[in-house]
């Protein structure tokens, strides 16, 4: 059943700093999705995603298709959860451009983790081998040196999460 005031609710935060685990929470609410990258990206480029250029190359394709459903989705009034990274002003300014264009409010959940607990929880989740992909410490390293937290001059409706 759709919302009279549907949302979009976006993700930020280094890789297992808990963006999924949050997102799994936020899309419990009533008449809201769940959208999850790295769902889509395994089930349409397996084993296409072994590098960063590889993922930014899925990615875009990815963003191209889910962006306009995603306005079609609140547009009818029900609230998403993109569980896409948020992790640069690039990909910010792409799902800005999204609640914008579908006329919604929206919320950034910032999950501010430090990377030494990040990479922690990333070799656990390695080791239990059930994600969709395995990210290793010099691929967290070099995916992390292009992180940008989120700043207020962004003007996003942040709420931070801390570990």
């Amino acid at each position: 059943m759709p919302t009279q005031n549907p949302k979009l609710f976006l993700l930020c935060g280094k890789i297992a700093a808990g963006k999924s685990t949050l997102a799994n929470d936020l899309s419990s609410k009533p008449a809201t999705v769940l959208i999850s990258e790295d769902h889509w990206n395994s089930k349409l480029y397996p084993g296409e995603i072994s590098t960063l250029n590889d993922y930014l190359r899925c990615s875009a394709r990815l963003r191209d298709v889910i962006g306009p459903h995603v306005v079609s989705l609140l547009q009818e009034g029900m609230s998403v959860v993109m569980d896409f990274p948020a992790n640069t002003k690039q990909q910010r300014q792409w799902l800005r451009e999204i609640f914008e264009t579908a006329g919604v409010d929206h919320e950034l959940h910032y999950v501010d983790v430090p990377s030494d607990v990040c990479k922690k929880r990333l070799q656990d989740r390695n080791a239990q081998g059930e994600h969709a992909f395995q990210v290793s410490d010099e691929e967290f390293d070099l995916f992390t040196s292009y992180f940008v937290p989120p700043t207020p001059n962004e003007r996003f409706n942040i709420k931070v999460h801390k570990s």
